[in-house]
């Protein structure tokens, strides 16, 4: 994958598949500790202490439409090879939360990518879901909740093309400024 936004989309899209009705993102960049971490972590169905130790095989999968599942050994490979690691917890019946840590200067941490279009693209599939997305830069946080979009402009707001491409300028100026502080 190109870009860690890609990453977040399938882990995303696993978390969806998983039954989860909120889906939590957080993307720490913090050049001074030189880390980047996401985590994202939602309340689907878990998995079992068995199958969170086979992620890391490229040919566990518990999808019926595809014998392979490259997402989690392609984030854990990307991880390791900029410094950092992945850590996965889940429970049956609580849900995941997977952690990516990143070396923030290491030359073979791949780009973060359009972090904001992947959180959108999401939304706008699945506009039914909740997400909360917690971007923080050098300790600086913004915090953008589709509960709270769904409270001051509708239910249907999210079902909107013209609300997602402004929500997603929106959240890409925030971004922006708290990187520029």
């Amino acid at each position: 994958m190109n870009d860690l936004s890609m990453h977040i989309l399938d882990i995303v899209q696993n978390s969806i598949s998983a039954g989860a009705t909120r889906v939590t993102l957080t993307v720490d960049e913090a050049p001074g500790a030189d880390l980047l971490t996401i985590v994202i972590g939602d309340n689907g169905k878990g998995m079992t202490p068995e199958q969170v130790s086979r992620l890391s095989d490229p040919f566990f999968t518990s999808r019926t439409t595809r014998k392979v599942g490259m997402g989690i050994p392609l984030l854990m490979d990307s991880a390791r090879q900029s410094g950092g690691d992945v850590r996965i917890e889940s429970e049956p019946g609580k849900g995941t939360e997977v952690t990516a840590v990143f070396g923030y200067s290491n030359i073979d941490r791949p780009p973060l990518g359009d972090v904001a279009n992947a959180l959108m693209l999401l939304v706008s599939s699945n506009p039914a879901l909740d997400f909360l997305f917690t971007y923080r830069y050098n300790g600086e946080e913004y915090l953008f909740d589709t509960v709270d979009v769904r409270e001051i402009l509708g239910d249907d707001a999210l079902k909107d093309l013209t609300i997602i491409r402004n929500l997603e300028e929106m959240i890409k100026d925030n971004m922006r400024e708290i990187r520029n502080c």
